[in-house]
């Protein structure tokens, strides 16, 4: 009996004997490889923490003891380990989530969190938990190094270390990447901790030296410490954290099974705060996902498993587009720069980044720092473009709001995988975003429906110079072109059932939803409704000929991919009453709940953003 197939819980691990570590770590490699390889999923940072989430199964005890992995994403060892072996429908609707979850597991403290989290967390949760009498209960918090440039994490750093008595263990793995090599002065002082020998060894030289030549006239404990003040900035760059009032422990072989139990023992045991610095590979044992393009099996589709090639080609996608435009733009514009926040190649700034390497700034996973020094960049005469997830502008809304818009700052923000974005969950659909801007004053937003959309509106942006401006686009394969039948001022006419006369229904289609609004349009113009659908790309503010055009309807109807609550339908709504035009508008959009994992296809049949669900409710 394979040794995975006997672990059922963390009780199953401690049991194991030393000499057991290294094949059950094999297994749950040869595991992952398989099972991921067919559902898609976070494959790189599962292979890299194998060997450190068993050795923390071995020395902690959870439930009892919290376990908080940052972002989550590496968590698929710790599914495994607490007895969550059925993998085949990994992030699909009914299956096992990609991320940490309380619906699973009694083990799941975080659920699918955004990076950076993790230390506040583990700091609150240690802290109510010693409020409550519960001290001798341990907090364990895993972090990346690349999670480790996020703000957050170093203002709950500053809190814990005056914590001198709360029982906490603040893992970094360090593995120098997050989607892509971290970067920044955190990364340096990392590498250099990588390869300077521990600050402790020296002090048991220093030790040994002085009982073996004492020094003449000099007692021990002075002399020691002249010993320490003497070589701690040189071999103990770990002083960045010691000076703050953390113990550090470290760097640890993240893959000597014995090394990482010796090490969280001796935190476990400390009594307080303590760092332990962990050095692992991304992708262990995975040969694909060790080679020079390793960053793109942080998180993959369906491969061959032998290969790590992808079984399918899905073609061009709404990044693609924005990728080649960004780069042709570059070549017209010397003022353009790129801004990212540690996602460089999934954004689509690589080919940006080899044309105009001194113009692209990576700022780490830092998304409010990168809003407000892009509006310093614009101050100084830029035009930068922040490219960003769509959920993650969630994280900077009062940078955007109070640095960008207040300072009518000219700088692009770019946003991927807005709307419905499926098997990541509830954290990563990119559904707030328009609920959010809408709030901004000055801020311009455009949702293209299609690849030539995403350039023309660019190039439109980049050209503003007196506020932010905002594209955003979807996940995936890029929509097929979708040509306008005409122009009513600034507006695309995408769909005519009218036969020129009233306009008995007007549907607004907002970015990828242009498709499905045409589709509605045919099934209820073939039940006799006169019918007209229309783009007007730029859909914050509202277009004043989208206003007028509304005062020629009996109904209005808005489709978005974008939260219901204070989405585009209700700014149209609130931009007809100002203008006492009294006409009713319905709204299809994504409903203020979170939305489970599954494809994206199924989340919007779930919400109602199907074209027979919305034609059959207009009817």
């Amino acid at each position: 009996m394979a040794l995975l197939d006997r672990i059922n819980g963390p009780a199953d691990v401690k049991a194991l004997a030393p000499e057991q570590l290294a094949p059950l770590a094999q297994e749950v490699r040869d595991f992952l490889i398989d099972a991921v390889s067919r559902t898609g999923g976070h494959l790189g940072p599962n292979l890299g923490v194998v060997e450190l989430t068993i050795a923390i199964h071995r020395v902690f005890d959870s439930p009892r003891d919290a376990v908080i992995f940052d972002t989550g994403h590496q968590s698929y060892v710790h599914k495994l380990l607490t007895g969550r072996h059925d993998f085949s429908a990994l992030r699909a609707k009914g299956g096992l989530s990609g991320y940490p979850s309380r619906a699973e597991s009694e083990h799941d403290i975080v659920e699918n969190s955004h990076a950076s989290t993790s230390l506040s967390w583990a700091h609150g949760v240690a802290k109510g938990r010693a409020i409550a009498g519960g001290k001798t209960r341990h907090t364990v918090a895993v972090i990346g190094d690349g999670a480790l440039t996020g703000g957050m994490a170093w203002e709950a750093l500053n809190n814990i270390a005056a914590e001198k008595q709360l029982p906490l263990v603040l893992i970094v793995n360090d593995n120098e990447r997050s989607y892509a090599p971290t970067i920044g002065g955190l990364a340096e002082h990392l590498a250099t901790l990588r390869t300077t020998q521990g600050y402790e060894s020296f002090l048991e030289w220093g030790k040994t030296t002085l009982r073996r030549t004492p020094v003449v006239g000099m007692p021990m404990e002075r002399a020691l410490h002249g010993i320490k003040k003497g070589i701690k900035d040189v071999v103990a760059p770990q002083g960045l954290f010691e000076d703050l009032g953390l113990k550090y422990i470290g760097p640890v072989d993240g893959h000597d099974p014995l090394a990482l139990e010796a090490a969280l023992t001796r935190a476990k045991n400390f009594g307080g705060p303590v760092i332990v610095h962990v050095i692992t590979q991304k992708g262990r044992g995975y040969e694909p996902a060790r080679q020079d393009e390793a960053d793109q099996f942080h998180a993959v589709g369906v491969i061959n498993s032998e290969t790590g090639l992808p079984f399918e080609i899905a073609g061009r996608s709404w990044t693609d587009e924005f990728s080649d435009e960004m780069v042709a733009l570059g070549a017209e514009r010397p003022d353009l720069v790129a801004v990212t926040a540690a996602m460089m190649i999934p954004v689509g700034l690589g080919d940006f980044a080899k044309h105009y390497p001194g113009r692209i700034i990576d700022v780490g996973i830092a998304e409010q720092h990168a809003v407000t020094m892009a509006s310093g960049l614009a101050y100084a005469g830029l035009h930068p473009v922040v490219a960003v997830y769509a959920t993650f502008l969630n994280r900077a809304f009062d940078q955007v709001l109070m640095d960008a818009a207040l300072h009518r700052a000219g700088m692009t923000i770019v946003l991927d995988r807005a709307g419905i974005t499926g098997p990541d969950g509830a954290s990563h659909h990119g559904m707030w975003d328009m609920a959010i801007c809408g709030a901004v004053p000055g801020l311009r937003l455009a949702a293209p429906r299609d690849g030539a959309a995403i350039r023309t509106a660019l190039r439109e942006a980049v050209e503003v110079s007196d506020a932010p401006t905002v594209i955003r686009f979807p996940k995936g394969s890029v929509a097929a072109p979708l040509t306008s039948l005409r122009q009513e001022g600034s507006l695309d006419v995408m769909a005519d059932h009218t036969d020129g006369g009233d306009i008995e229904q007007l549907i607004v289609a907002v970015g990828s939803m242009v498709p499905t609004a045409i589709t509605v349009a045919d099934k209820l113009a073939a039940e006799g409704r006169r019918v007209l659908v229309v783009d007007s790309r730029w859909v914050i503010p509202v277009a004043p000929d989208l206003v007028t055009l509304c005062a020629r309807a009996s109904r209005v109807a808005v489709i978005e991919d974008g939260l219901e609550v204070g989405g585009i339908g209700s700014q149209l709504s609130t931009a007809l009453r100002a203008n006492d035009i009294d006409v009713p508008v319905r709204t299809f959009g994504v409903p203020r709940a979170f939305l489970d994992h599954a494809s994206r296809g199924q989340v919007l049949e779930v919400i109602g953003l199907t074209p027979d669900t919305v034609a059959n409710a207009l009817i």
